[in-house]
């Protein structure tokens, strides 16, 4: 008997040596967090609340930093660049004409070019600088160059604009291409309309406006918001239409394990654990909701004002109404990592399973021996 009750207590308490180190799906607040306690640490934790709330919403953005011109009014009529080309039509009703041939009123001068320089060059008249100026502005100055040498010509002028006067489409859209600016008043929606609009399946898409060297961007729920955002194109711009890559990793016990990809522009914490499935309730602790973040050194300046290390850990309480309201504001970064941790109650109801299998194993032992 005496033997069938030690053999019980030893498997008892490998059982319970054991339970210490039984695999689980997520770690602990308390082991997350644990590094904190040591003499140096090299991460920073910060629970977020509405009282502290205010605060962190000073804290450098991790978001996207681009930026986007406001729409502005360009002329309704085109204008000539570099590249251009003309046709002229010059009248001429005098005989032996200098312009004209033997019987005929008119000559006609097709795709005359306008070069780097913004001139174009007429025979008789030499080189007559045209950029800048509309097309009904070029005839004007045509013919003021011409009355020199012969006074009573007619002029017609029209413009076929080249290829640099026009905006690229890349992607995104159902008609990509180049797409001559019909006036300088052509604008983002209109070309992005031109181009036969942005797909609907499109996931949260951002349109890139590349001007030079300088890059713009927008989500297209914001341009479309209203009139502000409705830039004005300039010649060689080009636009990219792109599905949001930014996302961030849940993991834990959540609904899933997965980088979940932002389905629009702003995400808060509380709409990041919808997107995970929400919290496994056998297995989350409803406390320890974890949001891991890394700064980049350069924006580190502490005293409230900032993070005081470049890793930070922002932990929220989802079993109290503030931790809840917090959650709603407290915004995702790309690259976070959202953490639901395990509760430690679940260890400890798998120890108590344990001790209770072994004491029923020890009675059962009792019985039998008796």
């Amino acid at each position: 008997m005496q033997k069938i009750i030690t053999r019980t207590i030893l498997v008892g308490t490998l059982l319970l040596l054991a339970a210490c180190s039984l695999p689980r799906g997520a770690a602990v607040q308390s082991e997350v967090v644990r590094e904190t306690r040591s003499e140096t640490p090299t991460i920073q934790v910060v629970e977020v609340t509405r009282a502290s709330l205010a605060q962190l919403q000073t804290w450098p953005d991790l978001g996207s930093d681009t930026r986007w011109p406001h729409a502005t009014q360009g002329a309704d009529s085109s204008v000539i660049r570099s590249g251009d080309l003309l046709d002229i039509t010059i009248w001429d009703s005098q005989e032996n004409s200098l312009l004209t041939n033997p019987n005929q009123r008119f000559s006609r001068i097709e795709e005359v070019e306008v070069d780097g320089a913004g001139r174009i060059f007429l025979p008789y008249v030499d080189q007559i600088p045209v950029s800048g100026l509309t097309p009904s502005g070029a005839r004007e100055r045509v013919q003021s160059q011409l009355e020199v040498i012969v006074p009573s010509a007619q002029v017609q002028l029209s413009l076929r604009q080249g290829r640099d006067f026009a905006v690229d489409v890349v992607g995104g859209v159902a008609k990509p291409g180049a797409y001559p600016m019909p006036s300088r008043n052509y604008k983002i929606l209109s070309v992005l309309a031109d181009a036969g609009g942005i797909p609907s399946n499109l996931r949260n898409p951002q349109v890139k406006l590349l001007r030079g060297s300088e890059t713009f961007g927008i989500s297209a729920d914001k341009l479309y918001d209203g009139p502000t955002y409705n830039a004005l194109l300039y010649p060689r711009d080009t636009v990219i239409v792109e599905a949001d890559d930014r996302s961030f990793v849940a993991l834990g016990a959540s609904g899933t394990e997965d980088l979940i990809y932002f389905p629009k522009d702003r995400l808060t914490a509380l709409e990041a654990l919808s997107l995970m499935g929400g919290l496994v309730e056998s297995r989350a602790d409803p406390e320890g909701v974890l949001v891991l973040r890394e700064y980049p050194v350069t924006m580190l300046s502490g005293a409230g004002r900032g993070p005081e290390l470049p890793q930070v850990v922002f932990s929220f309480d989802l079993t109290s109404a503030d931790g809840l309201f917090a959650a709603r504001k407290f915004e995702i970064a790309p690259g976070d990592t959202v953490l639901a941790t395990e509760s430690p109650v679940n260890n400890a109801r798998t120890v108590l399973g344990l001790v209770g299998i072994t004491f029923g194993l020890t009675r059962q032992a009792t019985t039998l021996s008796n």
